[in-house]
This record gives structure tokens, sequence and C-alpha cells, in this order.
């Protein structure tokens, strides 16, 4: 069923588009050293965007101490709460049809990690 939802989410839910929008917004901001730990977030979240279904997100049991959140901070400040929200906007324009449901659920996923991707890994 999985592989059935993934390429209907990459035809029908723009998955492909929001693949492509991560990878170069993760990739840009890897240019700077400073950009590397929130390019890398970008890149995580580009590869659960574009195949989600069948995926989990996970948190990491690392004692990592206060800098995830510290860095979790940072991201929810700089846009983190923008790309989430945009996510629950399209999460509930999607769940108005029956047919929308699934692609509401894999929204409202990415919402979860991209408001707070510091801590957690993509099964």
């Amino acid at each position: 069923m999985s592989v059935i939802g993934n390429i209907l989410w990459i035809i029908l839910g723009g998955g492909i588009i929001l693949f492509f929008e991560y990878l170069i917004g993760g990739l840009l901001l890897c240019l700077t050293i400073i950009g590397i730990p929130f390019g890398i977030q970008c890149i995580k979240l580009s590869i659960l965007a574009l195949l989600p279904f069948g995926r989990e997100v996970q948190d990491i049991e690392k004692n990592t101490g206060c800098l995830t959140l510290i860095m979790n901070i940072l991201w929810i400040l700089l846009g983190g709460i923008w790309i989430a929200l945009t996510h629950v906007f399209f999460a509930i324009l999607l769940a108005i049809t029956i047919i929308g449901i699934p692609f509401a659920k894999q929204h409202i996923k990415l919402a979860t990690l991209s408001l707070s991707p510091f801590g957690k890994e993509i099964k």
C-alpha cells in the first residue's frame, strides 16, 4: 500500500515539488559553516517529503544535552514555524475530501518534523 501511496503522493500530493524545495534549501544552507546543521535537517525533510508513506519519525535517544533544544528553538524562530503552518494548512485543505485524508496525515507528519527536526530520525 505504501508504494501506491508514495506514487500518488509524488503525482497528486506535490511530493516532488516539496522534495526539491527542501533539497535546494538544504544545499544552500550547507554553503555556510553555520548553516550546515540546518541544511542537514532540510535534507532530512526532503527525504520524508519525497516518500512519506511507510516511514515513521522517531526520537533519537542520545544524550546530547541542551544542544538539541537550542537548535530546535533557533530552527523555529528562523522559519520552522512557517514551514509547519504551511503543512498544517495543506493538511486541513486536503482533509476536506475523503480521498485527501491520507495525504493530510502525511502533511501532519511533515509538520511535526518541520517544527522540531533536531533529535529525530526517519525510519
